[in-house]
């Protein structure tokens, strides 16, 4: 693909402020990531306070953190079009505007319909803020080093807000109320909204025709019907009714989308670009990604504070060192993919991932958070940032310049696909091993009490709490070996998956982009040429 085709997309800037002023629009980028990956996990620290508070029911509670997943996922793709279209700034303020007065909505709400609400429209504002990031950003940083160093950085930025939300949630909840997990959002908004009027330049496709609505709709419909099967399917059961129909209509309406696109004249996302190696492998790569990570997220959660006994906020402070090695592991991938191209860099980053995951699995009941669970928490945190930027910029550096929103849209598609399948795979893994590994020791339990056991374990410790001393340490032991034998055969499976990954990545993956792309750039007189 030729980038030298979408010279006429940048309006409406000095190229000589902008790029003097381009690592400061960096800064703004990131923080606008860091607020999207800290919303995905700040909340879930709450939820039993705002089960106390709001009356909220079980699926209430459910519907909180799904909503804000569904809106978010299944817009992506018409997200980033719409800002290639009409401006990736103008999506970007949007985006934040949207964000910030809907986290304020929730954050007041006194019933679980308005909190999901909420989150519905925070979803809607995430989608626009995020591919805009990435499209910027490839738009402000022409030079190919400097473009590597930036999606580094911005590569590790998507995984410390993610990483940071449990313990920042824990600490406003040991200070203040529920809302307080989401009022955080606006002071954040508005510093970024100020920062970003002034610093960041617009850009489009002047030339995009008018938007694909069938194609938008279709995405839509086709994504949201995905992410919600995958989010059913744990908790009704994979053979269920419900879940195989939503995956079966999903199916069918992103095989309508993929036939609607090759067709169309003007297609909001070309098909083409899955055609290249150098785009749909490391998609692939960033899909596995994470697959691990929001569900390692997940049962690291319950395991230090159920089974090891920390405080939300201590179990959160537990998680930060993934953002040491997210810190570490971007810019140094993106050194070495300057010199040896993206391949090795994300097929190492995978392995890195897996080897994690490996050590997790020599925890034990007993064990102490050091040193296997800091070095195992940094190793993960340096193999998720090694994989993600190279692969990243691989995705990025193979589609031309004026498609930069919805290549930044797939890009962020996929974590989002990979996110919900990971949790609906692994933890569905998780689930039932911990439910064979407990079953002979809740035979001489009423059935719903063994029922409320075999299906968590914080079931199990509900249960505990109404039994005798003897009776209920007995229950809570055996509560605690099933679920760390259950973790143990979970980040197997996830290590093996992910291996499988860099297998491929390192096999199929081409080493680097046409190093000509930006020169003809250059050469062609491109407007938007910084340097």
């Amino acid at each position: 693909m030729n980038a030298s085709s979408d010279q006429p997309h940048v309006v409406d800037r000095s190229p000589e402020r902008t790029y003097r002023r381009r690592w400061a629009t960096l800064g703004v980028l990131s923080l606008s990531l860091v607020l999207i990956g800290m919303d995905t996990t700040v909340l879930n620290t709450a939820i039993p306070t705002m089960q106390r508070d709001l009356a909220a029911s079980a699926s209430d509670l459910q519907w909180v953190i799904d909503a804000y997943t569904l809106a978010f996922a299944g817009l992506l793709l018409t997200a980033g079009a719409w800002g290639d279209k009409y401006g990736r700034k103008i999506a970007l303020v949007l985006g934040l505007v949207v964000f910030g007065a809907s986290s304020a909505w929730g954050a007041t709400a006194d019933s679980a319909g308005t909190v999901i609400a909420a989150r519905t429209v925070m979803g809607l504002g995430a989608a626009l803020i995020m591919p805009s990031t990435l499209s910027i950003l490839i738009d402000v940083f022409r030079d190919p080093a400097e473009r590597k160093t930036a999606i580094g950085i911005w590569s590790a930025m998507a995984g410390i807000g993610i990483a940071g939300g449990p313990a920042i949630g824990g600490w406003l909840l040991e200070h203040f109320w529920w809302g307080s997990a989401l009022m955080i959002n606006v002071p954040i908004v508005a510093g970024a909204l100020g920062l970003g009027m002034w610093l960041v330049p617009e850009s489009r496709d002047r030339r995009s025709p008018r938007l694909d609505l069938v194609g938008a709709g279709l995405s839509i419909l086709g994504l949201v019907a995905l992410v919600w099967s995958l989010i059913e399917a744990p908790e009704r059961g994979w053979t269920d009714v419900v879940p195989v129909g939503g995956m079966v209509s999903a199916a069918v309406i992103l095989v309508a989308f993929v036939l609607w696109e090759r067709r169309h004249p003007a297609p909001m996302l070309p098909m083409q670009f899955f055609a290249d190696r150098r785009f749909s492998i490391p998609v692939l790569s960033i899909t596995l990604v994470f697959f691990a990570m929001m569900a390692a997220a997940f049962f690291l959660s319950v395991y230090l504070q159920t089974v090891l006994g920390y405080s939300p906020l201590e179990a959160g402070i537990r998680i930060l060192p993934l953002a040491i090695g997210l810190v570490a592991g971007g810019p140094t991938a993106m050194l070495i993919a300057q010199r040896i191209g993206e391949r090795w860099p994300t097929a190492l980053g995978l392995v890195l991932l897996a080897v994690s995951f490996w050590i997790f699995a020599g925890v034990t009941v007993g064990s102490d958070y050091l040193p296997r669970g800091f070095s195992a928490t940094v190793i993960m945190g340096f193999g998720m940032a090694f994989a993600m930027g190279p692969a990243t910029e691989s995705v990025m550096g193979s589609i031309p310049r004026a498609k930069a929103g919805v290549g930044s849209a797939v890009n962020d598609a996929v974590r989002q696909v990979g996110g919900a399948l990971g949790i609906a795979v692994l933890i569905s893994v998780l689930n039932s091993v911990y439910s064979g590994a407990i079953a002979d020791s809740v035979m001489q339990l009423p059935g719903p009490a063994a029922h409320a056991t075999e299906d968590s374990i914080q079931g199990a410790y509900a249960v505990a709490a109404e039994l005798p001393a003897a009776q209920a340490s007995a229950l809570v032991a055996a509560a605690d070996q099933a679920f760390v034998d259950a973790m143990t055969t979970t980040v197997v499976v996830a290590a093996v998956v992910i291996v499988a990954g860099a297998l491929l990545a390192a096999i199929a993956m081409p080493d680097r982009g046409k190093p000509a792309d930006d020169e003809l750039l250059t050469a062609a007189g491109d407007p938007g040429t910084l340097r």
